[in-house]
């Protein structure tokens, strides 16, 4: 009897090793299905030149530079830091953000430019998008001018 029971697992061995396999090999391809793909890299998201040559149309007057200010608060400091600084509270985890105090870091920006910048957004910085009109777009771009001049 222990001979004829030997016989009989020996022929579904094989089976079952073949039915695990398949199993095994099932649950590692749905693993790979799970995966996120990689993330690609954000463009960098050039400013188009007629985006660049747009002349800001908001003057800098203290109501434009106060709604920037209000904008910049919500949007902005916790990236750039509220001094405009780029030591906010999440700057630990985004590379290279822009030191506004810095006189240097927007001599070579075009107003049009920023507005492209903040509308699109760029690399991690995410886009402002259709949530704010064109003048709050403009009246931020005085604003963060207006932090370098501070600091001179």
């Amino acid at each position: 009897m222990k001979n004829r029971v030997s016989k009989e697992v020996a022929k579904k061995t094989p089976l079952v090793l073949f039915v695990l396999l398949f199993l095994v090999f099932a649950l590692w391809a749905q693993k790979q299905n799970d995966q996120p793909p990689a993330k690609a890299p954000a463009p960098e998201n050039k400013s188009p030149a007629q985006t660049a040559d747009r002349v800001n149309p908001v003057k800098p007057t203290e109501e434009s530079l106060s709604k920037g200010k209000k904008l910049y608060g919500i949007d902005c400091a916790m990236c750039h830091g509220k001094d405009g600084d780029g030591k906010g509270d999440m700057a630990s985890d985004v590379k290279n953000v822009t030191d506004f105090t810095n006189p240097d870091a927007l001599k070579n920006s075009t107003d049009g430019e920023l507005f492209h910048v903040i509308r699109n957004g760029k690399g991690e910085m995410p886009p402002e998008g259709d949530r704010a009109k064109d003048n709050d777009i403009w009246n931020l771009v005085n604003y963060i001018r207006s932090l370098a001049k501070k600091k001179e």
